[in-house]
């Protein structure tokens, strides 16, 4: 999200669970979108698990050999290999920070653009931060929900509610852009336009 990014390799920071929820089809896909990743020579910025889809998009991209950054906070450390059997470095290069925060500000500092996959608390709450750091100008990225088997259709249901009710814009409403498919994410982070309606605020150090 800053000027020195222009000469790097694209970077993707992917929002997901690290459980692999029920059935196949959720690791399936972030399999998937590894290996889209690496099709788009795109690298993977990620919250540092090794479990779950977390894991799975990881393991993914390190195994066709692409960049994976993966930034976990120390008190996670200790949980995420808890009984793992596999080597870390399955899962690229790792950065132990010292808290949440931390962990979000380097991922956010790191991308070029936003993909959340399925997720509980954890990726809900990084998922809102970043559309409202896009609406207040903190960064102009693109940001996409990829809808697994209709998992996000309340969340963008209830955006959709928030417009009718007049607490969203509608211009404001397309910062999230919706991708059925791991090939469409890669679609819309190409084709992002900055939403209308996003406040033009200056965040520079003063």
């Amino acid at each position: 999200m800053s000027d020195s990014q222009a000469n790097k390799q694209f970077a993707v920071c992917v929002f997901c669970g690290s459980n692999p929820g029920i059935g196949t089809r959720f690791m399936e896909t972030a399999k998937a979108l590894g290996e889209v990743l690496h099709k788009n020579d795109w690298s993977l910025v990620y919250g540092g698990g090794t479990a779950g889809l977390m894991g799975a998009v990881a393991s993914s991209l390190v195994s066709l050999g692409g960049n994976v950054h993966g930034i976990i906070p120390k008190a996670l450390v200790e949980k995420e290999e808890a009984g793992i059997p596999h080597s870390v470095k399955e899962f690229g290069e790792r950065t132990v920070v010292q808290d949440m925060h931390a962990r979000k500000a380097m991922m956010g500092k790191e991308a070029n653009a936003f993909v959340a996959l399925p997720g509980g608390f954890g990726t809900m709450e990084e998922l809102f931060e970043i559309v409202t750091w896009n609406q207040l100008g903190i960064h102009d990225c693109p940001i996409v929900i990829l809808n697994i088997d209709g998992y996000y259709d309340g969340l963008l249901g209830w955006i959709k509610t928030a417009v009718e009710k007049g607490f969203i814009s509608e211009g404001v409403s397309t910062i999230v852009s919706e991708a059925k498919s791991v090939e469409e994410v890669a679609e819309k982070c190409k084709s992002y336009k900055p939403a209308l309606g996003r406040m033009n605020l200056d965040w520079s150090s003063r």
